[in-house]
């Protein structure tokens, strides 16, 4: 049976100029086949240089307008205000002061326009990216890039999850990919239950154990399909890789000023946690913060909600900043769709497709720059309209994955990584 799991890697289809002469003018000598050369030192390179996403999920839809595009003194705008930011001309929400004043740091897309409003329907497509339709379940955007880029050189989980309440390995967002690729969500920011080695046993003997798992593992395997077992063996070898890295769990060891920066609230620890994770070299991270879906009360609920949001985003842009580390990592902050222009009889705002922004940050992006436009109400976008597969292959084109050329291979069948009606937005990338 054909690996279901099998992918044409983009540095397949990368080289540069000077790879391929000097290879090819070594084929030609006989001294060097061209397949070992471009695997052995693309792959080098691939691992120098190894990208990593910071994915924020604020489950239930951020309004646009208490954010990223204010419209205050509008019908529609509400009570707050509109602030300067670091970037002459850009003004955001001033429930958002810390990353105004991360701007520079920054790009803003404010013209998204998607189809579904309903959590059900919204959060499953914006996070596989909406491909057309297959006869298949697409991966989630974390375990496409687990997939794409996978674990680095870390050792660890290359999808990791942090949210609120349980956690556990939630293998179905890996989708056609196989559950190897699910995400490992640490509920509350908590490690796995027994993570730690039991006391009876000593490291030479946990080592002894293991090798015999993995031997009855192999033996297992030979008549069983491969994405299954293969997911089975990974649960254990990333648990065994975690046990080796509790201090990523441990807050009494995190900097007491870096917690104070960050917020003694949740989302500012989970997003400390974050910047842990990818210090560490854990490939992709989510933090998924809730309670965003604000149908009644939206101005009072935005005014608890952003503030916490701002503080941590911005601390974390910050010190990925001040590391060099936005270089190599990818930030994103979006919610499933926005919020309504219009104010329900609740004072709420309702779910809103139509015109709604995300923000960005990090490797082969833009600083400082507003891509798209609503108009002067904030009903509709006026300028610039885009979908979330546009949205793909952007993210993917700052990864360095030609999401053209890159194919999943689902049992034979190449499968685009993104809607292959759409493309990058030239505009956000550097």
């Amino acid at each position: 049976m054909m690996d279901q799991s099998a992918l044409c890697r983009p540095w397949e289809h990368t080289i540069s100029r000077r790879q391929f002469v000097a290879a090819g003018a070594a084929a030609t000598a006989g001294t060097l086949g061209l397949a070992p050369f471009l695997q052995t030192s693309i792959a080098e390179e691939v691992q120098k240089q190894h990208k990593q996403v910071l994915f924020i999920w604020l489950d239930g839809g951020m309004s646009q307008l208490e954010s990223w595009d204010p419209k205050p003194n509008s019908q529609f705008g509400g009570p707050f205000r509109a602030i300067a930011t670091s970037v002459p001309g850009i003004h955001i929400s001033e429930l958002l002061p810390r990353s105004a004043e991360q701007m520079h740091h920054l790009a803003i897309i404010r013209s998204l326009c998607t189809q579904d409003n309903s959590h059900s329907a919204g959060v499953a497509r914006i996070q596989r990216g909406d491909p057309k339709d297959r006869g298949v379940t697409y991966p989630y955007f974390g375990s496409a890039v687990a997939k794409l880029l996978g674990p680095g050189k870390s050792g660890l989980p290359p999808y990791v999850w942090i949210k609120p309440g349980s956690g556990g390995f939630m293998y179905k967002d890996a989708g056609f990919l196989g559950p190897k690729y699910g995400a490992l969500a640490f509920g509350d920011g908590q490690p796995p239950e027994n993570l730690t080695l039991h006391e009876s046993l000593t490291p030479s003997q946990d080592d002894v154990r293991n090798r015999l798992r993995e031997a009855a593992n192999q033996r297992y395997s030979n008549r069983r399909r491969k994405s299954v077992t293969e997911a089975n063996s990974y649960v254990y070898d990333m648990a065994r890789s975690l046990m080796k890295r509790q201090d990523l769990f441990d807050s009494t060891q995190f900097d007491a000023r870096d917690v104070q920066r960050y917020g003694t609230h949740e989302i500012g620890r989970h997003m400390l946690q974050a910047r842990l994770m990818l210090e560490a070299g854990v490939t992709f991270v989510k933090v998924n913060s809730y309670g965003w879906d604000t149908h009644g009360d939206n101005f009072n609920g935005h005014a608890s909600l952003v503030p916490k949001f701002d503080q941590a985003f911005a601390a974390i842009v910050a010190d990925l900043a001040d590391r060099g580390m936005l270089d190599n990592v990818l930030v994103i902050a979006m919610s499933e769709f926005g919020r309504t222009p219009r104010i329900n009889g609740h004072v709420g705002r309702d779910h809103w497709p139509e015109a709604w922004s995300l923000a960005m940050a990090g490797t082969g992006v833009k600083k400082g720059v507003v891509v798209g436009e609503t108009n002067d109400k904030g009903t509709f976008v006026k300028d610039g309209e885009f979908d979330i597969g546009h949205m793909f292959h952007t993210w993917f084109a700052a990864l360095d994955i030609d999401s053209r050329e890159t194919a999943y291979n689902n049992a034979g069948q190449p499968l685009p990584i993104a809607h292959d009606d759409m493309q990058a937005i030239k505009d956000l990338l550097s």
